[in-house]
């Protein structure tokens, strides 16, 4: 059985104009005092998006119904494309091959994750990308920038960065990425509620919520 699709992405047109971002898991255990003890149960965030609000036409209302149809509501997951954080770098900005640190050469080690990393003051906080986009991938290996498909391989389909025979990071060669991404969603619902307000034009809710892998 299909349990992802990764073509087509969800609409463009819809999730330009849905809310939603990251969320944490957090647990708070307050004493008889008034102090906290707080538990951060999760490494990585989950996103969740409200879709309702980028369907304002009969038209997307329609591509809506297709896609859901598609992936069978909560069963297949399926890309979808942030466009508040869809790229390694500021949203204003182009993405360069050395944004984000993802690894440290062994000599021996061939296989790199895409992580992006968020950056405030002196802390940072990286985050896995699971669902680079195929075509906008950039590695460099200390500063220097290598060529896809000769130097190196791109899994679109889980983020990883294999190097090739002869091309793999020496010991203490900083290992940096540059890219756009999508995440990994599924809809967080089996039933779809649409509503006609007319003939031009309806309404529905449709949450989405990101895929996690196991250990995240």
């Amino acid at each position: 059985m299909t349990t992802f699709i990764e073509a087509p992405r969800f609409p463009d047109d819809i999730s330009y104009g849905s809310r939603g971002g990251p969320g944490w898991a957090t647990t708070v255990i307050e004493t008889d005092s008034g102090s906290e003890v707080r538990n951060q149960r999760w490494s990585y965030p989950r996103h969740e998006y409200d879709v309702a609000f980028g369907i304002n036409t009969l038209a997307r209302l329609e591509a809506l119904l297709k896609y859901f149809h598609v992936v069978a509501g909560m069963a297949i997951g399926f890309r979808y494309k942030d466009w508040m954080d869809y790229k390694s770098c500021d949203r204003a900005d182009t993405p360069a091959a050395t944004d984000c640190a993802i690894g440290t050469g062994t000599g021996a080690l061939t296989t790199f994750q895409l992580v992006k990393v968020y950056t405030q003051g002196a802390y940072t906080r990286s985050r896995r990308i699971l669902k680079p986009v195929a075509g906008t991938v950039l590695i460099a290996v200390d500063g220097a920038e290598k060529s896809a498909g000769t130097h190196y391989n791109v899994d679109p389909s889980d983020g990883r960065i294999v190097f090739t025979t002869g091309n793999i990071p020496t010991a203490g060669q900083a290992v940096t990425a540059g890219f756009e991404f999508d995440v990994p969603v599924r809809f967080a619902v089996d039933r779809l509620s649409i509503n006609l307000n007319d003939y031009n034009s309806g309404a529905a809710q449709v949450p989405l919520i990101e895929l996690k892998s196991g250990d995240s």
